[in-house]
């Protein structure tokens, strides 16, 4: 009976959460006559796959993909590559001011990101970034809060045993960090990769804040593009929603295996 219950539960659930996927699906499937019918009509009447064509093809989607393409990229290797440099320098390092400023960074987590949103604007137009991708790609190269957090947490499971037997064979910390700290913890920089690829393939904020020209535009901002004053195109919404999701599953899923393995590690002594 326990059994029962616990599967009754997981597939509730399970229904529960894809009952939105399935009606954006089905959504971008139907006819405009479907669209508003009252009871709604869950399965379409018939199979308009002619709606992805038509929706991609109503707004310059390619360039929106470049563009977003490029962001998530090298957003990625910023934030990877930062923030696992300066986790390894919190973990290992011990220097006069050290712990006060990782209290400082574990508190600058609680501010959130619409407090800094003026400044940020502010400081991006002094530099004269507003309307180019900058504003989206340079602040990942200078690390993030909790992702430092969450690989210094990593990095502090790894015994230093090993880099002292590395320093012994002549090894500097960075030849340590770079051949030995590193493939050890490819679960954690996996988890931080794909978590920041979601964040920010995802983000409609930040582009809506800085940029204007739609030769700029992410695919979260071309998506709006469809929602004018007098009426929505829900069908073409419902279509490009669904190729936009479709890297995103693409990727959790081929790393679910890490992404499972970086938090069930992070934290743990071992």
């Amino acid at each position: 009976m326990k059994k029962i219950i616990t599967y009754a539960l997981l597939i509730f659930f399970t229904v529960l959460f894809l009952a939105p996927f399935y009606w954006m699906l089905s959504t971008s499937l139907k006819s405009p006559e479907e669209l508003f019918l009252f009871p709604p009509q869950w399965i379409p009447s018939t199979l308009n796959f002619g709606n992805f064509a038509k929706a991609w093809n109503s707004q310059p989607f390619d360039v929106f993909l470049q563009n977003s393409l490029i962001v998530s990229v090298m957003s990625l290797i910023g934030q990877v590559v930062s923030s696992a440099l300066v986790a390894y320098g919190f973990a290992r390092f011990r220097f006069k001011g050290s712990k006060v400023l990782f209290i400082i960074l574990l508190a600058s987590m609680m501010i959130p990101w619409e407090v800094t949103m003026i400044p940020l604007y502010m400081e991006f137009n002094a530099l004269g970034w507003i309307n180019t991708l900058k504003p989206l790609i340079v602040p990942s190269f200078f690390g993030s809060a909790f992702y430092i957090f969450l690989l210094r947490q990593f990095i502090m499971t790894i015994p230093p045993e090993l880099e002292e037997a590395a320093r012994i064979d002549g090894a500097n910390p960075l030849q340590s960090f770079i051949r030995l700290i590193v493939p050890l913890m490819a679960p954690a920089l996996i988890l931080v990769a794909v978590f920041n690829f979601l964040g920010t393939w995802n983000d409609y904020l930040g582009p809506l804040i800085f940029l204007n020209d739609q030769s700029k535009y992410t695919l979260t901002l071309g998506l709006s593009q469809f929602k004018g004053m007098y009426e929505v195109k829900m069908d073409a919404i419902m279509a490009v929603t669904s190729m936009i999701c479709l890297p995103p599953l693409a990727i959790f899923f081929a790393a679910q295996r890490y992404i499972v393995t970086g938090i069930a590690t992070t934290g743990m002594k071992g």
